[in-house]
């Protein structure tokens, strides 16, 4: 694709990044076969072909988001599909987090909608107040469809039923291996998760700790980072990443660490990509290291190797979250383990597509996201499985919502598989 940045322009490194990736597009489209916003709405400016035009256009002008760009840009639901399509090699991910940045700091968005970010990126990153938020949001259920705002409605009717009380595991800690010690291991253990769901992080520690892994659980670690910074808050999503850093970088030079465990993919994406977050940072050497450390919990238990388990008699339809498949190319991992562990794998149609949960993508965009998700619901329970694994909670809460069958993480059935307890949702 053809440009046209002043050289003055060009001194601005993003401006320069986003540049090359814009020069990278051959404009062939590839990217709209497997978008799914455009599969639902079928509108190009509505695929990523048609975004990177919308950019384009706003970064050569040098001139604030307009409500259009805006539209079509927050309609993205970051699944990074495109990215797994492109022949071109196009880095959209970049491109968009870089255009999210320019949309926070040059347009007002209404107050409504000012009002609904600010307050998902005051409370979903801190596992204290959404778990204060959930118990008040379980009280209002029953009014969700007689708000006028369906932003507000699809928050009060994705409350779980049931608000797990906080796991002490989650607290600062070290969990020593049992047995010969292998390595020496971070978790990384989020925020909306743990409010959410403790059981993930529990089977982790549990089936790490089997493996022979000192599981540490670090002091200052939290949040990282991804949820505001898909909303393009930079400034707190580096200042939640600066705190993880510093926390694991201090492990590594005290006691050592071999690896950061990531059991929730988004997470695990934006981890990954830490080193270019702080390019030209004071944090750049260590944010590197940190992203270079960083491993998927299946990752890890590949390099580790997993006993292999007798056949359990049930039948898994695994969901690939897109942070997973496309975000961090870990496509097969997941699924050899679970047929390791003794379980039958099944796989849903068009299972490259997102299920709509994208971080906050449901409760800012719940149309498009109630779509995708009944879509993806139909073709997982096509497949009559006796549950639905995933590596990712958001993804779990989104299916969970929309069907009967139990929604349960990969790691709690392969910790169940080697020894531990049955995962809760299987009960």
């Amino acid at each position: 694709m053809q440009t046209h940045f002043t050289d003055e322009q060009l001194k601005d490194p993003a401006i320069a990044e986003a540049n090359q990736i814009l020069r990278a597009c051959v404009h062939c489209g590839f990217c709209t076969a497997t978008c799914p916003s455009y599969q639902v709405l079928g509108d190009e400016l509505d695929s990523p072909r048609g975004r990177i035009y919308l950019i384009k256009d706003m970064l050569e002008a040098g001139r604030p988001a307009d409500e259009k760009t805006v539209q079509h840009v927050d309609r993205c639901l970051s699944c990074l599909a495109c990215m797994t399509t492109c022949p071109s090699g196009v880095h959209y991910m970049h491109l968009v987090d870089h255009a999210r940045a320019h949309i926070e700091k040059t347009y007002r968005r209404p107050p409504m909608e000012r009002l609904l970010r600010w307050g998902l990126a005051k409370v979903l990153p801190y596992p204290g107040r959404f778990r204060l938020a959930l118990t008040a949001a379980k009280l209002g259920r029953p009014l969700a469809r007689l708000l006028p705002d369906p932003r507000l409605r699809a928050m009060l009717e994705m409350t779980p039923a049931r608000v797990p009380p906080a796991s002490p595991r989650d607290r600062p800690q070290v969990f020593p291996a049992e047995g010969t010690r292998k390595m020496r291991v971070a978790l990384l253990v989020g925020c909306a998760q743990r409010a959410l769901n403790t059981d993930i992080n529990d089977a982790t520690i549990r089936l790490l700790r089997r493996l022979g892994c000192e599981v540490v659980v670090a002091r200052g670690a939290g949040c990282c980072g991804a949820l505001t910074h898909h909303m393009g808050k930079e400034a707190e999503a580096h200042a939640s990443a600066a705190k993880n850093i510093r926390a694991w970088m201090a492990e590594k030079r005290g006691a050592g660490l071999d690896a950061v465990v990531i059991n929730t993919s988004g997470c695990g994406t934006t981890v990954k990509d830490y080193g270019h977050m702080f390019a030209g940072d004071d944090l750049a050497e260590d944010a590197a290291a940190v992203a270079g450390m960083a491993l998927d919990i299946t990752e890890l238990l590949e390099r580790i190797g997993l006993p292999e388990g007798a056949d359990r008699g049930m039948r898994v339809a695994y969901h690939a979250a897109c942070s997973l498949q496309h975000g961090q190319q870990i496509k097969t991992a997941p699924k050899t383990l679970l047929k390791r562990a003794g379980f039958e794998v099944v796989e849903p149609a068009d299972s490259h597509l997102c299920c709509g949960s994208a971080g906050t993508y449901n409760l800012l965009q719940p149309e498009i996201s109630a779509e995708l998700k009944a879509r993806k619901v139909k073709t997982l329970e096509a497949k009559a499985p006796d549950a639905i694994a995933a590596g990712n909670i958001g993804c779990m809460m989104q299916i969970g919502s929309g069907t009967g069958v139990p929604v349960v993480h990969t790691v709690e059935l392969l910790d169940w598989a080697t020894g531990g307890p049955k995962p809760p949702a299987l009960r």
